[in-house]
C-alpha cells in the first residue's frame, strides 16, 4: 500500500535518491573485490610449504676471490654443521622457499629441446635434502649418496659437466605428468635431450601457494604445487646451508655456525642467518600490509555509504515533517511510519545492489584479463547484497525512529 507515494516521492528527489543508489552501487562492486582479494591473501598466507618450518634455520654465504678446493670446503662445512648440539642434519640447497631468489627450468615427457614443457621450480641438493627439510616422500625412494652431481658452475670448471639422471618431483606435479598412473620409474626431460627418470615423489616440494597461477621459491615460475628435486650439489659459493635443529635451539644454533665456519677457512662471509619462520614472515609482510588496506578501505566505504544514509534521511525526516504530521494525524501508527522509510531505503538499497553485482563482476573480470587473479565466487554477490541491505537498515533506523516520535500537532508548523 506504501509503495506508490514511495516512488511518487522519490520521482521528486530524484538527484539525492541517485547518489544513494550510485553510493550503494560503488561499495557494492568494490567491497565484494577487495573481500576477493583479502581471501586470497589470507589464503596465500596461510598455504603450508611442506617443510619443518618451525624447525630450519638458514645460512647464506658468499665466495670472495678464487678458490681451488671449494667442495672439500662445502663438505667440511656440512660435517660440521651437524656436529653442532642441537642440530639433527643439514644440507645445502640451490634455493629456499620464502627466499628472494629463483630457478626455474622446463620440464617436458620428450627430448624435443622446442617442444611443450611444464615451468616448475628446480631445486637441487644431497640424498640429506628431504630429512632435513621434512619433506614426505609418499612413493619411491630418497637419492643415494652415489647418485649425488657436482654442480661444475660451483665446484670448478668441466668440459663435460655430468648431468643428474635421478629426479624427485612432487605429487601435483606427478599427477599433472602422468595422470591415473604411477610416475616411479617414468623418463622427463630438463637438460636438452638427456632422460631423467622419477625415482621418487613427495607431498609437497616449496608449495608457497595452492594456486593455478605461476609459483615457486618467490612466485616467479612454476606452478603453485609443482617442484622438482635433483641430486645436484653445488658450494657455498651458490647455495645456502640448510640445518633441521630442535626448535628450543634455533638462535643458539645460529649464533654458533658462523664461528665455525669461519674457524673452517676459505674466502667467504656469512650474509645471512634466519629462521625459516622469519623468512616466512618477512616474505609476507606485503601481503599483511595488503590486507590492512584492503581491510581499512571496506570499512571506510562502508561506514561512508552508512552516513550518507543517515544524512539522507535526516534531511529527508525534515522536509517531510508536514507529511508525517498529516499521516500522524490521519491515523498512521509509528511503526507505519517506520517501516515507510525503512521500505524507502530497502527500495534505494536493492538498487544499489543490482547495480554494484553487475559493476563487482566487470571489475573482476578486469582484474582476471590484467593480474590473473581468479573469478569471484558466486556466493561473495548474495553475501554481499545481504550485508548492504543490514547496514542500509541500520542507517536508515535512527532518522526513521525521530520520524517515528513526531506528533500529530507537527503538521500544524507549517
Amino acid at each position: 500500500m506504501e509503495l506508490m507515494p514511495i516512488l511518487s516521492t522519490l520521482r521528486r528527489h530524484k538527484t539525492a535518491a541517485g547518489l544513494i543508489v550510485l553510493e550503494v552501487a560503488l561499495t557494492c562492486a568494490i567491497v565484494c573485490n577487495a573481500l576477493h582479494l583479502i581471501q586470497q591473501r589470507v589464503e596465500r598466507i596461510q598455504a603450508e610449504s611442506g617443510l619443518a618450518e618451525s624447525e630450519l634455520v638458514t645460512l647464506y654465504l658468499s665466495g670472495i676471490g678464487k678458490a681451488d678446493n671449494v667442495d672439500e670446503i662445502t663438505s667440511q662445512d656440512l660435517q660440521a654443521l651437524r656436529a653442532l648440539p642441537g642440530v639433527k642434519s643439514a644440507t645445502i640447497i640451490n634455493q629456499v622457499t620464502f627466499g628472494n631468489s629463483s630457478t626455474v627450468s622446463g620440464m617436458r615427457q620428450q627430448p624435443e629441446p622446442n617442444g611443450e614443457g611444464i615451468a616448475v621450480p628446480q631445486y637441487a641438493s644431497d640424498e640429506h635434502a628431504l630429512t632435513t627439510m621434512g619433506l614426505k616422500l609418499v612413493e619411491g625412494r630418497n637419492f643415494r649418496a652415489e647418485e649425488i652431481v657436482l654442480d661444475n658452475a660451483f665446484n670448478g670448471p668441466g668440459e663435460n659437466p655430468p648431468r643428474p639422471r635421478q629426479v624427485i618431483i612432487s605429487q601435483a606435479l606427478a599427477k599433472r605428468l602422468f595422470p591415473g598412473s604411477s610416475a616411479l620409474g617414468k623418463q622427463v626431460y630438463v637438460f636438452g635431450d638427456a632422460p631423467i627418470e622419477v625415482i621418487g615423489v613427495v607431498q609437497t616440494l616449496g608449495e608457497v601457494h595452492p594456486g593455478p597461477q605461476a609459483q615457486g621459491p618467490n612466485e616467479t615460475g612454476g606452478a603453485g604445487r609443482y617442484g622438482m628435486l635433483l641430486p645436484l650439489r653445488n658450494s657455498y659459493r651458490g647455495g645456502f646451508y640448510v640445518m633441521r635443529v630442535d626448535p628450543a635451539q634455533r638462535d643458539a644454533v645460529l649464533k654458533a655456525a658462523t664461528p665455525v665456519l669461519e674457524s673452517i677457512g676459505g674466502k667467504r662471509m656469512v650474509r645471512e642467518a634466519r629462521t625459516l619462520e622469519e623468512m616466512r614472515s618477512s616474505y609476507y609482510a606485503q601481503d599483511r600490509a595488503m590486507i590492512w588496506l584492503l581491510g581499512g578501505v571496506c570499512v571506510a566505504l562502508l561506514l561512508v555509504t552508512a552516513l550518507g544514509i543517515v544524512g539522507l534521511v535526516s534531511f529527508w525526516v525534515q522536509q517531510r515533517t508536514r507529511m508525517i504530521g498529516t499521516r500522524r494525524a490521519l491515523g498512521a501508527t509509528r511503526g507505519q511510519i517506520l517501516r515507510y522509510f525503512q521500505l524507502e531505503n530497502l527500495l534505494l538499497s536493492s538498487a544499489g545492489i543490482a547495480l554494484g553485482m553487475g559493476a563487482a563482476y566487470g571489475i573482476n573480470l578486469a582484474l582476471i584479463r590484467s593480474y590473473e587473479l581468479p573469478l569471484l565466487p558466486a556466493y561473495y554477490l548474495p553475501v554481499g547484497a545481504l550485508a548492504l541491505c543490514l547496514l542500509g537498515q541500520l542507517a536508515v533506523l535512527g532518522p526513521a525512529r525521530r520520524a517515528a516520535a513526531l506528533p500529530p500537532v507537527a503538521a500544524l508548523r507549517f
